[in-house]
């Protein structure tokens, strides 16, 4: 990627910590989520105005830039896929997630409603069930509670591993998550791929209060771009399903990162 490891942490030093019980405690609970897309050039820059507003980064095992693992599991036939190129309203995704540098690894269910709401719900599980999640008694239990489908028929189909920097606004009325060097691996046939300097960026926020940040992605130009890492992963690994629908967020991401090159 085009910002170096040195020159992020160099970034982030400019701001000041907040910990994971501190975030724990921050409700939005008039949430509005919206996604952008960038690249890791103008990451700092972004970074820099933040820090100057007042933004808080999550720090957790002494780092500001966490490593996630996390493994997507479909059916056989790829219904959850399906379902969300298809624009199904209701819809699930079941994966499991590893936090590197803690070793906590967690079952989550992500359950969408026709009104366009999202609830997630998870729970601890052990590290060992990450590829197979079906033998850990409390990821049944949730799936039994939660999923509209049965634990037995999923089965690993997408890895991501990314990197994460996770910001709040001083009045904690939003939250920021920044994920970098996504690096995908189709579970079912091997295949490998990256989003190479694009930096996916969701922001999460009370609906009812102004957004800094919001101004900070206009004056940088970043606009919003609907974009789901399984989805766009899952395109990119596997040319035989069906993709029509994912083409032009491809399309569009190979146009910001040209974009960003050809300006250096």
């Amino acid at each position: 990627m085009n910002t170096s490891p040195k020159t992020l942490e160099s970034a982030l030093e400019a701001f000041r910590p907040i910990t994971l019980g501190e975030m724990d405690a921050i409700r939005l609970m008039y949430r509005i989520d919206t996604k952008y897309l960038t690249t890791a050039g103008t990451l700092e820059r972004l970074l820099a105005d933040a820090a100057d507003r007042g933004y808080r980064a999550l720090q957790t095992q002494g780092t500001m830039i966490s490593t996630y693992d996390t493994l997507y599991y479909d059916t056989a036939g790829l219904q959850m896929f399906l379902d969300h190129h298809n624009q199904r309203l209701v819809r699930q995704k079941v994966r499991t997630r590893t936090y590197t540098d803690s070793g906590q690894t967690f079952l989550e269910i992500k359950s969408k409603n026709n009104h366009g709401r999202t609830r997630k719900k998870r729970t601890a599980i052990r590290p060992s069930a990450f590829g197979q999640f079906q033998a850990d008694p409390a990821a049944q239990s949730l799936m039994e509670k939660y999923s509209a489908l049965e634990a037995e028929a999923l089965s690993p189909a997408l890895e991501t591993i990314f990197r994460r920097i996770t910001l709040v606004n001083p009045a904690r009325t939003e939250r920021l998550t920044l994920d970098l060097d996504l690096c995908f691996h189709n579970r079912r046939n091997g295949r490998d791929a990256s989003l190479q300097d694009a930096v996916i960026i969701e922001l999460k926020q009370d609906g009812r209060a102004a957004s800094v940040m919001k101004e900070i992605l206009l004056r940088h130009r970043v606009k919003p771009v609907r974009v789901n890492k399984y989805c766009i992963g899952t395109t990119l690994t596997d040319d035989r399903v069906k993709h029509n629908r994912f083409k032009p967020k491809i399309r569009t991401i190979e146009k910001i990162i040209n974009q960003e090159l050809s300006s250096l």
